[in-house]
């Protein structure tokens, strides 16, 4: 697979894989767009249960995740904090 470009807008860097949490739910993704009302992930996951919230960011490993088939669109005034995620998207249910 090529190597994805990455550009920077405002603090978001596109191209990139994130873990975001909102107001009600955590996903993954790679960020493809961002607008300002509006963040667009692909390969993206709802995660229903990080497990240990810290040992979850450090090692990639999600207690249960449900991938979506396609993108998924994240507003921003939902969103409370992200990160970069430095492991594998998951992609397979769990």
């Amino acid at each position: 697979m090529a190597a994805k470009k990455t550009k920077v807008d405002g603090v978001w860097q596109t191209g990139k894989a994130y873990f975001v949490r909102t107001v009600t739910n955590y996903f993954t993704g790679r960020l493809v767009t961002v607008t300002p009302q509006e963040l667009l992930f692909a390969d993206a996951a709802w995660v229903a249960d990080t497990g240990r919230f810290a040992d979850a960011l450090k090692s990639g490993t999600l207690g249960e995740v449900e991938p979506y088939p396609g993108e998924v669109i994240v507003g921003r005034g939902a969103l409370v904090d992200a990160c970069l995620w430095d492991s594998d998207l998951p992609r397979a249910q769990r």
